[in-house]
């Protein structure tokens, strides 16, 4: 595995744009991807699962906006093509982790990434990928 090439996922864009604990981690991520010193994927499922939640707490409005502020950051976005959709139904059908994270995890091995997150579903799927631990809440 390249160690400049990550996958975020939703908590590590929550982190970095809550300015919570992990918050430095992704900013120099995002500077080291920016100078192409590492490269930064997303799923696209990632991306909708931020608008939701983003628009569930704030509204559409909001949730839509903090989209166009993702969209200027130094990742790339990656589709849900047909083999990643298959790649992540099989991640999850044999963890149990959200069908999001899965996603994540499925993109990190096709990109030979490590996931870039908080989030503890993802000890459950140490042994698939390599993770960045970013710190936890409280």
């Amino acid at each position: 595995m390249s160690p400049s090439r990550y996958v975020l996922d939703t908590y590590a864009l929550f982190s970095f744009f809550g300015n919570n604990p992990g918050a430095d981690d992704v900013a120099r991520l995002l500077l080291a991807a920016q100078e192409r010193r590492a490269e930064l994927y997303i799923s696209e499922i990632s991306l909708g699962e931020m608008v939701y939640i983003i628009e569930r707490r704030d509204g559409r409005v909001v949730a839509m906006r903090s989209l166009a502020v993702v969209g200027q950051l130094p990742l790339q976005r990656c589709e849900a093509t047909w083999p990643r959709i298959l790649a992540a139904a099989h991640v999850k059908a044999h963890h149990p982790i959200s069908y999001a994270d899965a996603f994540a995890v499925a993109l990190a091995r096709e990109m030979e990434a490590a996931v870039v997150t908080g989030d503890p579903e993802f000890e459950r799927v140490e042994r698939l990928v390599e993770v960045l631990w970013l710190p936890r809440k409280g």
